[in-house]
């Protein structure tokens, strides 16, 4: 039949279109797979989840912790820093291809399929280190088919932009580990005090099983979970050839060295500052909660790295780790108002209120040095003025009310002057300066020092009756320290952005001299006495080397011990938590930390005097009399005195009868000026 074509040359025909479609399928997939591969390629990975993180940096530039839901911070080594025996251990145990395959584990994922498939569930499964790193950068742990696509997209842009060196390098410095560690050098240093460059080969073994499962595998949590592990991880070590049998036997019968977990080396360092600082910028700067765990700030902070380890490290010496007593330390530069040092409690995990910040709590005795400055700056007392020290009813409010104060342990001394009255903190003498100044200028003082707490104008106000936070009365006698300015407080110096632009940048720091400097400093004279013999500080006075001035207070419910030296001024306090009063011992804990605190902080600070202001007067007086000495006088006592309050008339007690007479200003004040400043001078090298 013409036209009639044979089956064969059909079949022929069919042939060649089928051959000529699959060729164009193949062309088009080539085609499509070389654009994927140049967009993937060209297509930059995003920010990765732990570079979004807000960081906090101390004084020195140096990374203290990260802003992020829980707190993620890490620490960075290069891989040539990470022992080979870790490298391999975790190589065997999660990726033994990890060298040979493009990011994807194929017949791993056919296999795994398979049994999953077979056992009609998900057991099995076979992600690649790279795959774990794309997850850990950039997605969340949802388990969508959505997700999947991206781990696969990262996991190959992975492949493409880094070497398999830098994907392991990473990879090591991201994988979580347990109790808040985040890479390799974060996890030997919890677990075992090193450096991940020197890890044993049991000690590799046993950290290469713990991404697995960092609770279920977590020595601390469940050690025959942990060992099981970890003859896992070795068994899988002499699978690849990289030990021995003999060499994965002594490992696992090696003993191991885990350090304890809450060890001070593992607290998280300045907790409490970091999250002071979280509120500060949240509510005075106007950054975001987003912008703070996702936009990659840099925020530059005064925190001195090496006080704040000192400042740890003496609450840690002082508290007693299972007793509910409670603590708080924060130091300040007084000189620009910068925060060295915080710590809010004694441990963070335990407890993440804040005590630094408490309004909550009585100063005591240790409020009196602002009532003093008050009265001597006011030039109505000076360091002789004299009360006497007994039982005494004191009314106020027109007579309509009484006060009846009294000593610690019923002790009196008589009529004192004010040096001894601060150094003995008598009660009975503060009250009657209070009433002799009045209490609403004593407030106001408080007020201008930094106070901001509300304080009852009443005689009780002498004691510290009013409630006030640790930092207030540090930024208060930080005013002592600076002559009688004022820096206000100071956490952050400035922001930036992930791009480095400049967001925020403190103003310069404004003093304001809210006191006349000589009075701050014949007040810091006195206060130098708390730590001398008879002084309610003395105990810890073989622990200062240097010039140092404060108070301490006590209360029913509240211990403390504020203080300062020309570069820092530090406040102590210690106490429970729920009103419950405070024993004996307790009250004695806040003077070591502050002692212990101080001298680490300066250890590589040559001690300083404090500086004498132009209007002070030095001169001898008789100390029974408060006159001017006379040279028949056998117990001279060196003073200091607000130019204009000092004493002007010499003692007639050893004159042998003679009246008494005015001293010549002018050149018996400069001697005795000159000479005091030579013997402090000679006072404080000698000690």
């Amino acid at each position: 039949m013409p036209g009639h074509q044979p089956p064969s040359a059909k079949r022929k025909r069919r042939f060649v279109r089928l051959a000529s479609l699959l060729f164009a399928l193949l062309g088009v997939t080539l085609i499509a797979g070389g654009i994927l591969l140049v967009y993937l390629f060209i297509t930059p990975l995003p920010v990765a989840e732990t570079s979004r993180y807000s960081r906090l940096l101390d004084s020195q530039g140096d990374l203290i912790a990260t802003f992020s839901t829980n707190g993620h911070m890490s620490e960075q080594v290069n891989l040539a820093d990470i022992s080979p025996l870790l490298v391999e251990a975790t190589l065997s145990v999660e990726d033994r291809k990890f060298y040979d395959h493009p990011g994807f584990d194929i017949k791993g994922m056919a296999r795994a399929l398979l049994v999953n498939l077979r056992n009609m569930d998900r057991t099995q499964g076979a992600s690649t280190l790279t795959q774990q790193l794309a997850r850990n950068l950039y997605l969340s742990h949802e388990k969508t088919w959505t997700r999947k696509l991206k781990e696969a997209k990262f996991t190959a842009q992975l492949e493409m932009k880094y070497t398999k060196e830098q994907i392991l390098e990473m990879y090591l410095n991201e994988i979580y580990y347990g109790h808040g560690a985040y890479g390799i050098e974060s996890a030997s240093l919890l677990y075992f005090g090193k450096s991940a460059k020197n890890l044993t080969l049991a000690e590799s073994a046993m950290l290469a099983g713990i991404p697995k499962g960092p609770t279920y595998y977590s020595p601390y949590n469940h050690m025959d979970n942990a060992v099981k592990r970890q003859r896992l991880v070795l068994n899988a070590m002499v699978e690849t050839g990289f030990i021995t049998q003999a060499e994965a036997d002594k490992a696992t019968s090696a003993k191991l060295a885990i350090l304890p977990q809450d060890r001070q080396e593992n607290k998280i360092i300045a907790s409490y500052f970091r999250d002071y600082v979280r509120g500060l910028v949240m509510k005075e700067l106007n950054i975001t909660e987003k912008q703070l765990e996702q936009g990659g700030l840099n925020i530059y902070t005064t925190l001195d790295p090496r006080a704040q380890q000192a400042a740890e490290e003496a609450v840690a010496a002082g508290m007693d780790i299972t007793s509910e007593l409670e603590t708080g330390l924060v130091s300040i530069d007084p000189r620009n108002g910068h925060i060295k040092a915080m710590v809010g409690g004694k441990n963070y995990r335990h407890s993440q209120f804040n005590h630094v910040l408490a309004t909550t709590r009585q100063p005591g005795s240790a409020f009196k040095p602002i009532m003093y400055l008050t009265a001597i700056a006011s030039k109505e007392m000076t360091s002789r003025s004299v009360f006497n020290s007994q039982p005494t009813l004191f009314h106020y409010d027109d007579n309509r009310k009484t006060y009846q104060p009294s000593n610690f342990g019923d002790k009196y001394l008589g009529e004192i002057p004010m040096r001894e009255a601060i150094a003995a903190s008598d009660n009975i003498y503060a009250v009657n300066t209070i009433m002799q100044i009045g209490p609403e200028k004593v407030a106001g003082m408080a007020k201008n020092m930094g106070i901001t707490s509300p304080l009852e104008p009443v005689p009780s106000l002498a004691l510290g009756t009013s409630p006030v936070s640790p930092m207030e009365m540090a930024s208060a006698y930080a005013v002592l320290a600076n002559n009688g300015v004022r820096v206000a407080p100071i956490a952050v110096l400035s922001i930036t952005d992930a791009a480095g632009r400049r967001l925020y940048t403190a103003p310069a720091p404004a003093g304001e001299q809210v006191v006349e400097p000589a009075a701050a400093y014949v007040l810091t004279r006195m206060m130098e006495g708390v730590f001398e013999t008879g002084g309610t500080g003395n105990r810890v006075s073989s622990i200062m080397k240097r010039p140092v001035a404060g108070k301490t207070g006590t209360t029913d419910t509240d211990a403390w011990l504020v203080g300062y030296t020309p570069e820092l001024a530090t406040a102590v306090w210690v106490g429970y938590d729920k009103g419950r009063a405070i024993t004996k011992v307790d009250g004695r804990r806040a003077a070591p930390i502050f002692a212990e605190y101080t001298e680490k902080a300066l250890e590589n600070v040559p001690p300083k005097i404090f500086p004498i202001p132009d209007d002070v007067i030095s001169t001898y007086i008789d100390p029974k009399s408060g006159k001017l000495a006379g040279s028949d006088c056998p117990d001279k006592t060196l003073e200091v005195f607000v130019k204009g309050t000092e004493p002007t008339e010499y003692c007639d007690e050893h004159n042998h009868g003679e009246p008494s007479k005015k001293a010549e200003p002018a050149e018996t004040s400069e001697k005795q000026e000159e000479h005091s400043w030579w013997q402090d001078f000679k006072r404080w090298w000698v000690e």
